[in-house]
């Protein structure tokens, strides 16, 4: 797979592109990822990428001609270009594992007070990563690239990420590991008696209660699918 990422602050992945995982995907032949800076692509000798923005108001808005550009010139046949935005669909799980089974993604980080609405139309998907505004996509993009890349077998265990939080629209069952015992809290003797099939269902039945604790929102949205 090959992830391109649009920004204007290419620097910001450079520690990304060196974490463990990450390199270990790249290593293995399971990834390339390309950093496409959109300075490049503007013109004029000060690069200038924004501009302020029609009718007034704060901030500077980012230019088409450098954000297409860079779009158009990274952009294969096979590539599905994600752009991120507060106007987004919001990104989840079911997404990580539909971009994973993609070929060639290409993702473009906003920056400033966001893109001129003119640029949306070049997008393939406008993306959100939460209802929150950040200075910029890139923490976005490092996000949703982690998502994706953590999937692949080259990078971790496949049974390592089956039954997380999200994968089956639950949260994932509370995890316990050494001492047996802190502070007078014991673990679940369920999780000590060998049993498999008591803490297979154990583990369900917990995930359930989770969720309806603290995301009851995942058990409707798992009832109306």
């Amino acid at each position: 797979m090959r992830i391109t990422v649009c920004t204007v602050c290419p620097e910001f992945f450079d520690s990304f592109l060196s974490s463990t995982m990450v390199r270990r995907a790249m290593d293995a032949g399971a990834v390339d990822i390309i950093i496409c800076d959109i300075k490049e692509y503007a013109d004029g000798c000060f690069r200038k990428i924004d501009d302020s923005p029609y009718g007034g108001g704060a901030g500077c808005v980012m230019r088409c001609e450098p954000v297409v550009g860079a779009i158009e010139a990274v952009k294969a046949p096979e590539s599905h270009v994600a752009l991120f935005a507060p106007i987004g669909q919001m990104y989840s799980q079911a997404d990580a594992r539909r971009f994973a089974r993609m070929q060639d993604l290409v993702l473009v980080c906003g920056h400033y007070e966001g893109f001129d609405a003119r640029i949306y139309p070049y997008a393939d998907e406008i993306i959100s990563v939460g209802d929150y505004i950040l200075s910029g996509g890139e923490i976005a993009a490092m996000a949703v690239m982690d998502s994706v890349i953590r999937l692949f077998p080259e990078s971790l265990k496949e049974e390592s990420t089956r039954e997380e939080s999200f994968e089956n629209g639950l949260l994932e069952y509370p995890q316990y590991t050494r001492p047996a015992e802190f502070r007078g809290e014991r673990v679940p003797e369920v999780l000590l008696s060998g049993n498999h099939e008591a803490i297979r269902r154990w583990r369900q039945e917990e995930s359930v209660k989770l969720t309806e604790k603290l995301r009851p929102d995942l058990l409707e949205k798992r009832k109306e699918d």
